[in-house]
Formats: C-alpha cells, structure tokens, sequence
C-alpha cells in the first residue's frame, strides 16, 4: 500500500483515536443481527491499522468497550464480550502489520478469560514496533482519572505538599502513561461527542466526525480524516 500523494507526511498525527460507532444501525439497515455488524466492525478495526501503519502513524487508539457499554442488554454484551475474546485470535495479523497490542481500562472488571486474553495479547505482542494499538475495554476518561487518583494515593503522592497533583505527575498514574496525548480523535456514524473517550488525553486534539457507518469504514475513510487534519491550523490555545 502507498500513501497518497495529497497527505503531507511531515504533519501527520502521531496519536489518533477512534470511536466505532454504528456497528448495530449497520446490522438493521441489512436486515441482519446486531452480531453481524459487531464483526464487521472487526474488519473496519483492521483498515484502520493497515491505513495507519501505510501512513507512518505510530499511535491508535480504539473505544472497544466502554464503562456505559454494560447497560446494554445481555445478549449483546456477551457479543461485544465474544468479540474482544478475539483478540488472541488474530496474531497473525499482529506480526504481520507490527501492532503492539496495549490495554487501557479497568481489566479487573472484566471476565477471568477475558482478562487472561488480554494479558496474553499484551505480552504475545510485545516485541512488535510499528504501530501501537491502545484497546480501551471496559474504559471511561471520568474512570481512569478517578483510577489514577487513587493510584496516586496509594503512592503517597496525592497529600504529600511537596506532590501536588501536577498535570504531568497526574499522568504518571493513567492507563498508559508512556502514550502520547491524543491529536485527532475520529468518530463514525454520525454522532457529535467524545462519549467519554479519553478526556484527559484528548484535550486539544482536532475532532472529526464522520457520517458513515463503522463497518462500511475504509483505508481512504482514514485518509480523508487525516487531510481534515492537516487542514487545520493548531495553536493549543495560543494566538498563532
């Protein structure tokens, strides 16, 4: 795969985010199951990183299942919760393209064979080095902040006068500290908020929100976020 011509390689995100969303109006609008577009949604997740990885990005990170995911019914959280039991499934993918599977989210949470997938995943993929894909299961902004808090005073580090909650020392104690804060957050389907996607790390990142649909998502839906991107001037608050 080649880049293409018009995507000035020089100012590219280095993080991006994505929020797949549409994968259940997807299914309805086939006349299928919702389990159908979950797993198309699959798919999607792998264009991403093929696009990604033909760009020079090094950082993606994807809200795979989120805190408020549990309200849904039953029948569709074992399917969400089957989908993410995949995830030792696709190793050769993972060697193939280079991604380094990382973890944000509270894993305790989550089913014992869930939690074992993960971490096997987590260290299977932990030599590879071209792109880093940050699965955020079980995941809110408001809960890994409160979580880091509290790793903070399980540290000493929150009443300590001499360690006041610094904005750098804060991030010390996030999911994945060693990430860098997130440029350009995408999301699919139609939908106009972050959702409690990584609010502490997406302060100042450009938001793209696309109308299609998660499982119709491509390599040039990729491509078009990022010259939307690159179309934008970033002052991080300053008057530039």
């Amino acid at each position: 795969m080649n880049a293409p011509a018009d995507i000035d390689l020089h100012r590219l995100p280095s993080h991006v985010g994505v929020i797949m969303d549409g994968n259940r109006r997807w299914a309805r609008r086939q006349g299928l199951e919702a389990a159908k577009g979950h797993e198309e949604g699959l798919q999607a997740a792998k264009e991403a990183v093929r696009a990604a990885v033909t760009l020079g990005i090094p950082y993606l990170s994807f809200y795979t299942f989120s805190t408020e995911n549990w309200r849904r019914s039953v029948a569709e959280v074992n399917i969400l919760m089957g989908l993410v039991r995949r995830i030792r499934e696709e190793f050769d993918f993972y060697r193939a393209w280079g991604v380094r599977i990382v973890h944000s989210g509270d894993v305790e949470k989550l089913p014992d064979d869930v939690q074992t997938d993960i971490r096997a995943t987590v260290e299977y993929t932990s030599g590879f080095n071209t792109v880093v894909a940050n699965m955020a299961i079980n995941y809110g902004g408001r809960d890994e902040v409160l979580r880091a808090i509290s790793r903070m005073r399980a540290a000493g580090q929150w009443d300590d006068p001499a360690s006041l909650p610094a904005e750098e020392r804060v991030k010390q104690y996030m999911d994945q500290p060693e990430l860098p804060d997130i440029d350009l957050v995408i999301r699919t389907g139609d939908r106009y908020r972050l959702s409690n996607f990584f609010i502490w790390q997406a302060a100042y990142a450009e938001l793209v929100f696309l109308p299609i649909l998660w499982p119709d998502w491509k390599c040039d839906s990729f491509y078009e976020a990022v010259r939307m991107f690159q179309a934008r001037p970033r002052t991080f608050g300053g008057n530039k």
